[in-house]
């Protein structure tokens, strides 16, 4: 069922997991040792335009990574909360909200796989891009055209903007 524009118009946070959201889910493994994600730069236009616009944009990762932090700041992302395994991104997304007092209803969340889930089950707007796992797929309100890494970030900021006609140039 397509998500109505009213719901759209609700949003008031962005809360995105990272690998498979804003990268396409690969790590890239040179010789050094060292790794490293590509992200879409429309993406990043869209965060930071959404945050410009008052928007307030959140990140719950099981990956640690101080490159991808750093890229979110520059960004003008504050709430990232990256690190630990799977099972703490509920008790680190519950942290934000109730650190923060935010409303689940004017909140969007978008993952990819199944560590995803218990997050996009509670009361909240559920999207993940083209490509996830069809576990999410088979509940998430909003499923992007895009896939992750490939401007599902940017759709889904740019439908939130467009219904409360806030996406401007």
């Amino acid at each position: 069922m397509p998500v109505s524009i009213d719901r759209f118009a609700q949003i008031k946070t962005f809360i995105f997991d990272v690998d498979g959201v804003f990268t396409d889910g690969r790590v890239y493994l040179p010789e050094s040792g060292d790794t490293y994600r590509t992200f879409n730069i429309k993406d990043s236009y869209a965060i930071a335009h959404a945050i410009k616009a008052g928007y307030r944009v959140g990140i719950v990762s099981s990956a640690n990574s101080e490159g991808v932090r750093k890229w979110l700041m520059t960004l003008g992302v504050n709430d990232i909360f990256m690190g630990g395994p799977d099972g703490q991104k509920l008790n680190a997304y519950l942290g934000y909200i109730s650190r923060d007092k935010l409303n689940e209803a004017e909140i969007v969340y978008m993952g990819d796989d199944l560590p995803d889930l218990p997050i996009l089950q509670r009361d909240l707007l559920s999207s993940c891009p083209a490509d996830a796992s069809p576990e999410l797929i088979a509940i998430c309100q909003y499923i992007s055209p895009r896939n992750g890494g490939d401007g599902a970030v940017r759709d889904l900021i740019e439908r939130v903007m467009r219904a409360q006609n806030t996406w401007t140039t």
